[in-house]
């Protein structure tokens, strides 16, 4: 019964842990327009998650750079199964401007599974929220699979 109510109550309530690779602080500044009031994303439920450990789905802003890989795949590792990882903007998906560069080794895709790519150099917020649903949804399927 207790799993039950714990099971529910984690569908409804996905916690996002942020990972910063470098990224020029738009997509980021974008994010935290999101838990303003004016969008207020925590009425669907989400929650900044302050570790890893307790995160469901990891949001990834910036090109992934050499210094910053490793970081985040360590910390990718920490979040607990089953999770889901978000791209936001164009960075993290291809490098963008800074694609070619000796330092930049984007995309994520070549390192780990990313489940939503939200495109955009920013993206705007209604975007962010949009590819944050979509997350938690796959995210109730991965649990129910499980």
């Amino acid at each position: 019964m207790f799993k039950k109510i714990i099971a529910e109550s984690m569908t409804k309530s996905p916690w996002i842990y942020h990972v910063n690779t470098g990224s020029c602080n738009g997509c980021d500044i974008e994010l935290v327009a999101c838990l303003t009031p004016r969008y207020d994303v925590e009425r669907y439920g989400f929650k900044l998650a302050g570790t890893p450990r307790h995160a469901d789905i990891v949001v990834v802003s910036g090109p992934i750079t050499s210094q910053s890989k490793d970081r985040l795949l360590r910390t990718l590792e920490q979040v607990p199964n089953p999770h889901c990882v978000v791209t936001i903007g164009s960075c993290p998906q291809s490098g963008n401007v800074f694609k070619g560069s000796y330092s930049v080794e984007a995309p994520l895709e070549k390192f780990c599974e990313v489940d939503v790519a939200i495109a955009g150099c920013t993206p705007k917020p209604e975007a962010i929220i949009e590819g944050l649903y979509k997350a938690a949804q796959i995210l109730k399927k991965k649990r129910e699979a499980m």
